[in-house]
């Protein structure tokens, strides 16, 4: 008989993995974590780059063969939190490396209809990213080999990664680093993420990337300004607050803070009267703004960021189409650096002049029919010359051949009370059917 082989863990945990039946993909996953983490455990342990990537195979087909979309919400979570099970940061950064890797590889194989839950899962995963580099407190060695790693796997140009990975990597990036960080992020921090940016648009050769990185990053920031500058206020405030309530007496403090909890539960305990409005609750149309801004925004020192953008503009070797482009977002930064916000009016001003013009040389155009239709309804009166700025004289075919062979332009007015038969006999020419129709109602 011959002897089975067994083959090694990886490959059997994928193929379950990407098994058939959903009992048995998510016992795989199970074993999956505790294998990662007793293995990455042991001091000669750890994986190696092509164990990796066999592993993610499984868990790619893994994800293609789930449907239900709160069930795929489930699983994207769960495969994304598979990064924190690694205990070093080397393993974790494989690990996302080859995650990546297997996007690029099986990107083009997706259908439409499983694009969604694999955008869910690159959302997922970066977030995760983020939140691994939060755990060990945004340290700049950290947060410089978690850039270093998307940008040669996404955004360098020699990357294996399609538009639609870049794209969406794009879009996202600064969306999910606001939900992680942006209350522990300093300025000086956040333009650590956004210099991978800076260097791509400046060298790019790509007119998509440029534009997705332009409009997704930098207009981005331009955009939340006015929120990152409220939320800077309100921090300065509560710092002021507190230093207030810790210079005052300590018991004047308690005193104050006794009277106000029993305010509030005398208030909280009494019926509020009809058309009242309770502080607690926020209102209708603080809630629709809470729906558009979800929490604090980044922090940004505009100034810099528009340093650092001239910085790599302004190189020789920087094509003059991306210098264009980024001039105008350094104008932006600028404007921002000084105190002067984009007015949100100007646009519509501008766009209602440009209405207010097309509409103009619209009208300018149609006044020569119009005046046509007028004359046509006055029957009882002939112009004998005719106007040359007219439809009917524009839509008559030139008679200079004709009428000159008659003796000029005096005997071909005479031609016009001769019947159509006898014209068209000596022109050689067939009469339009509205010159015959309107040569009897200029006799009235």
């Amino acid at each position: 008989m011959v002897s089975r082989v067994q083959l090694p863990p990886e490959i059997q945990l994928a193929q379950r993995l990407a098994g058939n039946e959903q009992v048995t993909r998510d016992r795989a996953v199970r074993k999956l974590r505790k294998y990662i983490v007793a293995r990455t455990q042991r001091a000669a342990g750890g994986f190696s780059h092509d164990e990796l990537l066999k592993v993610w195979k499984g868990l790619f087909y893994c994800m293609w063969m789930q449907d239900k979309p709160l069930l795929q919400e489930e699983l994207g979570r769960t495969i994304s939190q598979l990064v924190h099970a690694f205990q070093t940061t080397e393993a974790q950064h494989l690990f996302l490396q080859t995650f990546w890797q297997t996007m690029n590889r099986e990107w083009t194989g997706i259908d439409r209809l499983r694009l969604d839950k694999f955008y869910m899962l690159m959302r997922m995963v970066l977030n995760e990213s983020f939140k691994a580099v939060k755990v060990r407190g945004w340290e700049d060695r950290q947060i410089e080999q978690l850039l270093e790693l998307l940008t040669t796997e996404i955004l360098h140009p020699n990357s294996q990664a399609p538009h639609g990975v870049k794209s969406h990597f794009i879009e996202i990036f600064l969306e999910e680093l606001t939900k992680v960080g942006a209350e522990e992020l300093t300025a000086e921090q956040n333009l650590k993420f956004v210099d991978p940016f800076c260097r791509v648009a400046a060298h790019t050769k790509d007119s998509l990337v440029l534009h997705n990185i332009t409009r997704g990053i930098f207009e981005t920031i331009v955009e939340q300004a006015p929120f990152a500058i409220e939320d800077l206020m309100k921090e300065l405030d509560a710092q002021s607050e507190e230093e207030e309530e810790e210079a005052s007496d300590g018991d004047e403090s308690l005193e104050s803070s006794e009277d106000t909890r029993d305010l509030l539960s005398q208030r909280g305990s009494e019926k509020l009267p009809a058309g009242s409005i309770d502080r607690a609750e926020p209102e209708v149309g603080q809630e629709q703004w809470g729906d558009d801004r979800d929490g604090p925004v980044l922090q940004f020192d505009y100034g810099a960021l528009a340093n650092r953008l001239f910085e790599m503009a302004s190189r020789q070797r920087t094509p003059s189409q991306n210098r264009k482009r980024l001039y105008k977002v350094i104008r932006k930064l600028q404007d921002l650096a000084g105190g002067v916000f984009p007015e949100d009016e100007l646009p519509e001003k501008a766009c209602r002049r440009l209405l207010e013009g097309r509409r103009k040389r619209k009208t300018k155009k149609r006044l020569p029919k119009a005046r046509l239709q007028h004359k046509k309804g006055k029957g009882d009166q002939e112009d004998p010359s005719p106007d040359p700025s007219s439809s009917v004289e524009r839509a008559r075919p030139r008679e200079q051949p004709r009428g000159r062979s008659r003796g000029g332009a005096g005997k071909r007015k005479r031609t016009l009370r001769q019947p159509s038969g006898a014209r068209a006999e000596v022109a050689g020419v067939q009469e339009p059917e509205k010159k015959r129709k309107w040569i009897p109602g200029s006799r009235k």
